[in-house]
């Protein structure tokens, strides 16, 4: 049976070791099991963001619900509290193995099941059900440990939770993900919390537990870290069966960079697909579309000098290129990682044209909000090739502050051009952009395209499933003065998606579409781009 802990009256605990030294070791297992409960909490919030997308609304769910179930579990803590040494050991072990193992099944829920929402919420139901019966049994061990008042040891509990919170959350962007990455990272971090739990029950509280009670907390914790240690072990092996299971058999290549996971499959340029951070943003069979439709327009008019806004696939260099009076083409992209597999993969920069050969071009890593910042050079034409708009990490790079900036940039007579997203799946997404560019001192002319092959849904940056078949693209085309309606430039290279009467007509103007609800504007039609 396990032992009943009745305090000593009149003084502390019988320890193994001094009360001080007791004090000082229960204060170091509340800092180290804050930390760990930190990094589960931040490794839940990163990867839903990775697999559900939208990261503002994952980052509420995960962390509304926990603190909602720590308050649960600091009320179910109050049983154990007469049995709060292998209380507080029985919930550390249980910690450790679910808040471990909590990537490797969300990621599992992803790949085989294709749905990890609920997964998410029953995470974070447990763990902080978990977390929240801490400092409870915390609180009871302390005080047998020293005899102080228990204001003195509600400081002390919570200045050690408090600066562990912040080691973890530094540790896991600067130390966990760069070097171990997501997975290997929560089975360390459940390790780490095992062995902290358990040590100090079992040294520091040892006379407090019975021998049964005893063993029974060595066997758990034991077999907590050897499970979180033989999935350490296998965690390549699942990672390449649950990048086959999302992107399919033909997965070439997959590295995570220090900005995001990129994945490259397809066995050659015709078959291509490149994923960033798990949305498709490049797919062989439709990109010409996309970035024939971005590119062209912008390009009617002065054009000498170029600058694009991320495209670090080089496929909208490739269109800019076509253009023989281009002199200068300036693309600014966030994460190299992408440009050098733009040069150096076969298929991708055959894909491109090899853009990133010609002298024309010059490549900047950079973020593209501050380089427009400290950049004093004027363009012609500006092409945004960013994220999708609907993805939170990319915001800033659709706000009136950001296009302020590209204002600037502009020549007098340029034109800036963006990928809006998809008009019909999500409008006010569209004329939200459309708002900011105009709060940004630029006028604007939007326009939509259509055309994507029957049956295939590929989009730039779109999640799985996100968009319906057949959901065309929304762009907008600004300037600092008036804009002339979206058309093909004079002189310029033949769109092979584009042909005939059409082609010469460009873009055709609809009337005002006034959507209920949203920013009125002035709907620009062209026809479908549709091959000849």
């Amino acid at each position: 049976m396990i032992d009943q802990q009745v305090p000593l009256r009149g003084g502390a605990a019988r320890l193994p070791v001094r009360p001080r030294t007791g004090r000082v070791l229960v204060l170091a297992a509340v800092f180290i099991c804050a930390a760990c409960g930190l990094v589960y909490e931040l490794e839940l919030v990163a990867l839903a963001s990775y697999l559900i997308g939208d990261s503002v609304t994952q980052a509420s769910v995960v962390l509304s619900v926990m603190v909602f179930a720590m308050g649960i579990g600091s009320l179910l803590a109050k049983r154990l509290r007469c049995h709060a040494a292998v209380g507080f050991g029985m919930v550390e072990a249980a910690l450790a193995l679910i808040g471990g193992s909590s990537a490797l099944v969300l990621y599992a829920s992803f790949a085989w099941l294709g749905e990890s929402q609920y997964a998410l919420v029953g995470f974070s139901l447990a763990i902080g059900v978990l977390i929240g019966a801490e400092i409870p049994l915390l609180m009871t061990l302390i005080q047998r440990v020293d005899r102080q008042d228990a204001g003195g040891a509600v400081a002390d509990l919570f200045a050690a939770d408090y600066v562990g919170a912040l080691v973890g959350g530094l540790a896991f962007p600067f130390l966990l993900l760069p070097m171990l990455g997501q997975l290997t990272g929560a089975l360390f971090t459940g390790a780490v919390n095992a062995a902290a739990g358990g040590a100090l029950v079992l040294w520091v509280f040892r006379r407090d537990l019975s021998s049964r009670s005893r063993w029974l907390l060595v066997l758990v914790n034991v077999s907590v870290i050897a499970l979180l240690g033989t999935a350490t072990v296998l965690v390549d092996d699942f990672e390449r069966a649950a990048r086959r299971a999302v992107y399919g058999d033909q997965v070439r290549v997959a590295v995570r960079t220090g900005v995001q996971e990129v994945v490259l499959t397809g066995a050659d340029r015709d078959s291509l697909d490149l994923y960033l951070d798990g949305r498709l943003r490049v797919s062989a069979r439709d990109e010409y579309r996309y970035h024939e439709a971005l590119v062209h327009p912008a390009m009617n008019g002065p054009r000498a000098r170029v600058l694009i806004l991320g495209g670090g696939d080089g496929l909208a260099a490739r269109e800019v290129l076509r253009y023989r009076d281009v002199r200068s083409v300036t693309v600014v992209e966030l994460d190299p990682a992408v440009t050098r597999l733009a040069r150096t993969d076969p298929a991708l920069s055959e894909l491109n044209g090899h853009a990133f050969r010609d002298p024309r071009v010059t490549v900047v890593g950079a973020d593209a909000f501050p380089w427009l910042r400290s950049d004093r050079g004027r363009y012609d034409v500006v092409i945004s090739d960013l994220p999708d708009p609907g993805i939170t990490a990319s915001t800033k790079l659709y706000s009136a502050e950001f296009y302020g900036l590209v204002a600037e940039a502009l020549a007098p007579d340029g034109r800036l051009v963006v990928h809006a997203g998809p008009l019909g799946a999500r409008p006010r997404t569209f004329w939200t952009v459309e708002a900011s560019m105009r709060a940004g001192c630029l006028a604007t002319r939007p326009y939509h395209v259509a055309g994507r092959y029957a049956g295939f849904a590929a989009s730039p940056d779109r999640g799985r499933g996100d968009e319906r078949e057949g959901e065309g693209w929304g762009f907008l085309l600004a300037g600092p003065g008036r804009v002339p309606r979206p058309a093909l430039a004079a002189g310029g290279p033949v769109p092979r998606s584009l042909g005939g009467r059409e082609l010469r007509e460009g873009a055709r103007a609809a009337a005002d579409a006034r959507l209920p609800g949203l920013i009125p504007s002035t709907l620009i039609h062209p026809r479908y781009w549709e091959d000849a």
